[in-house]
């Protein structure tokens, strides 16, 4: 095994790994690292906008839903005050994920993302149910609903929601942030002209039990399209390995690259919502150099989306495993047994 080369500014070592003691590190190298753009350095004004936007139109969809006694009306300002706060976390914790790593914080404060998109999820469904138990109470105790005034604040909301999908449009594509939050505005334009709807039904029947029933699917609706934000927030938060990359195709990929026998404690995880770590150990009979590494880590970054890669390039005829050691690496020559001592 090569010496490892060592980093000044980097640690880029994977959770729960302890390397404290002396190791050899071959082809350990960051020169191939690649950073994506911060999750909202293009998008500060379009994250402002938004949020004084749906902050005006949950105050007035508030009042309306009051003053009209209407369930979809507070079923749909409770889940713009959820935008609201999901806009404000997001770019909150990008603007702290710009803030460079220092002291103990040796990844920086990328990590605040998921944390803030975990918290955005949770506060929805508390929002749902509070929701939830007012439109009971509606059901139970129904009361005439302004279908006009309904009408109105429904249509507002299609025009906000509408021009907020619009300033994040440009980066959807790019940044799954800014695509979460495209198609959260996105849908939550269709919802508000489901209100419409629902409000032009009462108007013209006066049949007030459609409000609560409006409000129950839109309930609906929310907690189901909102359930995959939980979970991949959950994960994300426990290191899981981030959606869109498979690891199986990455091991392959790396089994794949030139003279490499064996490929052992890989792990890949997020480092925010939009960035991915990766390290690795790879069996190479000559060993590998800077150029190899680099060509690896290059690749890394482009097939996979991993912009930060650890390789680390062994020369060994026997892996250690967590129970032993496992087969011996084919075309290299089995390690000799240990000498047994002669016995006098």
């Amino acid at each position: 095994m090569q010496p490892h080369a060592e980093h000044p500014t980097h640690d880029h070592e994977a959770p729960g790994h302890d390397h404290t003691g002396p190791a050899d590190h071959s082809g350990h190298d960051h020169s191939g690292h690649h950073h994506g753009p911060s999750p909202d350095t293009p998008f500060s004004f379009a994250f402002g906008v938004g949020i004084a936007l749906n902050l005006s139109f949950v105050i007035a969809e508030t009042i309306g839903g009051f003053w009209g006694h209407s369930s979809a009306l507070l079923s749909d300002a409770g889940h713009n005050l959820g935008d609201v706060l999901g806009l404000g976390l997001a770019w909150g914790a990008g603007r702290m994920a710009l803030r460079p790593a220092r002291g103990r914080y040796t990844y920086g404060f990328k990590g605040l993302t998921i944390q803030a998109s975990l918290l955005n999820a949770l506060l929805l469904y508390t929002a749902l149910g509070v929701i939830l138990w007012e439109t009971i109470g509606h059901l139970r105790h129904p009361e005439p609903v302004n279908g006009q005034l309904v009408m109105l604040l429904a249509g507002a909301g299609i025009l906000v929601n509408g021009v907020t999908a619009w300033l994040f449009r440009a980066g959807q594509k790019g940044d799954v942030n800014v695509r979460g939050a495209y198609l959260h505005m996105l849908t939550d334009a269709l919802v508000s002209a489901g209100v419409v709807v629902g409000g032009a039904v009462v108007y013209f029947t006066g049949w007030t039990w459609v409000d609560p029933v409006i409000a129950f699917a839109l309930l609906g609706v929310i907690a189901y399209g909102s359930w995959g934000l939980l979970t991949e927030t959950l994960q994300l938060s426990m290191n899981a390995v981030p959606e869109g990359i498979d690891l199986a195709a990455v091991r392959t990929f790396l089994l794949a690259q030139p003279d490499v026998t064996q490929v052992h404690d890989l792990h890949v995880w997020p480092l925010s919502t939009t960035d991915t770590a990766l390290t690795a150990h790879l069996v190479r009979p000559q060993g590998g150099d800077n150029a190899f590494i680099e060509q690896v880590q290059k690749a890394l970054a482009e097939q996979f989306k991993i912009g930060h890669s650890t390789l680390q390039v062994e020369q060994l005829t026997a892996i250690p495993h967590e129970h032993g050691i496992c087969d011996e690496v084919p075309g290299l020559p089995k390690a000799a047994p240990p000498a047994i001592p002669a016995s006098n």
